[in-house]
């Protein structure tokens, strides 16, 4: 697998991090549809931005504050469908991997997403797998 260059996003789409999802972290900008939300999420895990995961998270579901597990790497993500499920809801599946205290993992989740005022929102998701690799 080829090493990507230093600043290419994480999320895996976008050659550059700040055309792809840094367009959205910390900008104010919202995502255009639940696939770059969710891929600005995952960006979100990786550059350990819990500020842009609790403010596109919906309020129905948010936590009151997020802390992410140290030390965490996270190795690469795999949208693998993408669908709307009415004019402002969507769901998307993917698989995040990556590795923690010496042990590879491996994320297999389907998201709901809501749109609310132009602005896409995570509402909560169904793990479809959650195992070590």
């Amino acid at each position: 697998m080829p090493t990507p260059a230093p600043d290419a996003c994480p999320c895996g789409r976008g050659p550059a991090f700040s055309a792809c999802c840094g367009r959205y972290l910390g900008t104010g900008v919202p995502a255009p549809d639940a696939e770059s939300l969710m891929r600005s999420r995952y960006t979100a895990f990786v550059r350990g931005d819990a500020a842009h995961l609790l403010a596109t998270w919906h309020a129905s579901t948010r936590p009151a504050t997020l802390d992410l597990e140290p030390g965490v790497k996270w190795l690469g993500l795999e949208v693998r469908a993408r669908r709307d499920t009415a004019p402002d809801r969507a769901e998307v599946e993917f698989v995040a991997r990556s590795r923690s205290a010496g042990r590879a993992h491996r994320l297999h989740e389907r998201s709901r997403f809501v749109r609310e005022g132009g602005q896409w929102f995570y509402v909560d998701g169904d793990f479809i797998t959650k195992d070590t690799a």
